[in-house]
Formats: structure tokens, sequence, C-alpha cells
């Protein structure tokens, strides 16, 4: 089919898997001049790789995409001129799973997930920093030394004058990078010779602010925290955690981070907005429509392992779903529940049929949602 058969030269992303010399071509690929950035890697910090946990969750999720022709053109697009992809469409049409197809397809390691509220900020994609914390810490270890025989003999000064903090009764404040941690966006920023991919997700649920503020990161592709920027002449490097690995030490000099190679961004949005045009001309878009028959057939091979067109019953609930689907929204992984359920035997009496298609593809939209 063609979703599979296509495949063009200047494609760096397949949708296919088993991209190792692919993903060399992306690492040595010459950016851009205006998206050519200088950040020097940490030497001690290795990011997540493609192993564990967190890298199997990305890879199950990102193997059952099925991308066509136009999203691999628009997708190589974005990776060959380093920009963040803006992708609209419908729920549930598979707009974040395609982040974790990018990241599975390129052995780009877990994808860094920042989700969008209304009450999300820049900073919380940068970085989090417990400044509550850093005093109650600071507050308790003054409590905890005792003061000098000294310090206690000493007679009470006069009013106004101005006490030297001397001596071992003067608690030093506790480090900060214990309370300082990079945030999703922050952590793709790193300096590194492989991009991490972000997906910052339902950006059109944000403030107002959040697409223009994001701006100046995009185009600079890196930021400065100024908690660390303030104590740079007493501490021009500190080592904090990072957003999937806390614990983690990454250097970061004068309190700037610097990207070497732009992060793979892509931005979801439902269309609940419309975002303004000095953000659009930043973004490589790509508007995901709902998938037709064949590319249904497609994602439930590649999800389920089954020939839709070698079982009647599953070709009845694909047509079922595309039929559903014109009097409401829909999302994909409602006809891969119908499909297991009935895979595990589940709503098989004749009579059921009617209540198995309401319950299992329930409208996302419409007047029956």
């Amino acid at each position: 089919m063609e979703a599979e058969a296509v495949v063009k030269d200047w494609w760096l992303y397949h949708g296919t898997g088993e991209g190792t010399d692919r993903r060399a071509r992306l690492e040595s690929g010459s950016p851009p001049p205006w998206r050519d950035f200088t950040g020097v890697p940490d030497p001690g910090y290795a990011p997540p790789g493609c192993e564990g946990p967190a890298w199997e969750r990305t890879r199950r999720r990102g193997e059952g995409y099925v991308p066509d022709e136009q999203e691999k053109d628009v997708v190589n697009t974005a990776l060959h001129l380093r920009r963040p992809l803006l992708i609209t469409g419908k729920p549930g049409v598979g707009k974040s799973t395609l982040a974790y197809s990018i990241a599975a397809d390129l052995d780009l390691g877990p994808v860094l997930h920042w989700p969008i509220t209304s009450r999300t900020v820049l900073r919380d994609g940068l970085y989090l920093y417990d400044a509550i914390g850093r005093l109650q810490e600071a507050g308790l270890e003054q409590l905890r030394r005792p003061a000098s025989p000294v310090a206690r003999a000493a007679p009470a000064p006069a009013a106004g004058a101005t006490v030297p903090a001397t001596g071992p009764e003067t608690a030093p404040a506790p480090s900060i990078s214990r309370y300082l941690r990079l945030g999703p966006l922050g952590t793709a920023l790193l300096p590194q010779d492989r991009p991490r991919v972000l997906l910052v997700d339902e950006i059109d649920k944000s403030d107002i602010d959040l697409p223009g503020d994001l701006l100046t990161v995009f185009e600079d592709g890196g930021f400065v925290i100024p908690e660390l920027a303030r104590l740079a002449q007493e501490d021009p490097t500190v080592a904090i955690g990072t957003d999937d690995a806390p614990d983690a030490a990454v250097h970061i000099s004068q309190g700037r981070v610097q990207c070497r190679y732009f992060p793979v961004v892509v931005l979801t949005s439902n269309g609940e907005r419309d975002f303004p045009p000095a953000f659009l001309r930043r973004c490589v878009r790509l508007h995901l429509e709902p998938p037709g028959e064949e590319k249904l057939a497609l994602i439930v091979r590649r999800r389920l392992g089954i020939d839709v067109e070698a079982g009647g019953e599953y070709q009845e609930l694909v047509r079922d779903f595309i039929d559903r689907a014109g009097d409401g929204d829909l999302a994909t992984d409602q006809l891969l529940n119908a499909i297991q359920l009935r895979l595990a035997g589940a709503w098989s009496a004749p009579g059921d049929r009617d209540r198995f298609l309401k319950t299992v593809m329930q409208h996302l939209t419409g007047p029956t949602a």
C-alpha cells in the first residue's frame, strides 16, 4: 500500500523503525545557518538512551503509528529546517502519537512530555525552583547549629549596629542545586549532538501569552535561569537534575542553557484557538485528517497484528467506525478497543452488537456525545 511503499531519498523519518543509519544522517546533517547553535555538551551527562521502561513506552506507542506520504514530507521538512512542528486536527487522530513515532523511528530516546493547561507559563517548561523549600532548609540549619560560647557571651549590639556574620554559629545557605530541576523544555534544550523529542501537548489550551513567550526560546535555542545567573560570580557552574532524571547532575555554566542541536519539538492543537502570525511563521504546520478505511486497516495490523481484510467481522467493525464517525468525532483507539474486546470474546452475543458499538464507539462531539 502507498503508506508503506513510498520512500524518498531526502527523508530522515520513515515511520517504519530501524532508523540507525537515518539517525546518523540526522546527527551529521548541516543545519540552516540561522538554526546553527553553539552549546557545549557536558561530558559528564548522558541523556536517556534506547533502553529501559521509559524507552519501551515510547517505542511501543510510536511503532503503532502509520504516517502517510504527506505526513512524512512535513515531518522531514521540520527535521531538516530544525523548526517546531505544529500539528492540528480533531481529538484522537494521532497528533501526540506522531511525536512518539518520530522518536521510535530514529532511536532518539524517550519522549519528553509537557502537557499544557490554562495555568501553564513558560517557566514551567524551562525549570522548577523550590524557593520555599530552600528557605525552610536554611531556617532549620540555623536552628540545628548551636551558637559558639563567644557569641553567647557577647553583649547585645547597639540599635542600628551592623553585626558581621562570622564564626561557626553562622549557617551557610544550602546549595541551590538541590532545589532546581530542569523542566521538559529545559531538558530538551540541553546541548547534545543528538536531538531529544519534546511533545508540547494541547498548546491551544494555554494562556494567551504562552505562544508568544515561546518565540524567543525557539529562536535563541536557549534560556537563562536567573537564580543561577545571580550566583555566577560565586558559583559559576552548578549541577542540577533534569525532567526525566531528577537525580542526574548536568552542569549549567553562568546560569545559561544553550542547545547544540535544536530538539524535535512537536506541538499539538485541537483547534480551540488561533495563534499569532509570528508564532505560526516559526513553525512547520501539519493538519491531520481522520484516517480512512485503508489507513485504519494498516493501523489495526500494526497495533494488533490483525489483517482486517482477512476477517469479515473486523472489516465490519472498521465500516461501523467510519459510519459512526459521520455523526460525530471518534478517536482511532476506540476502533482498537472494539477489536481488542472482540479478540477477548467480549460482547459476543448477537443481540449485543448495537449496545457494544454505542459503548466503545461513543462520540466525542456532536449531539450524542
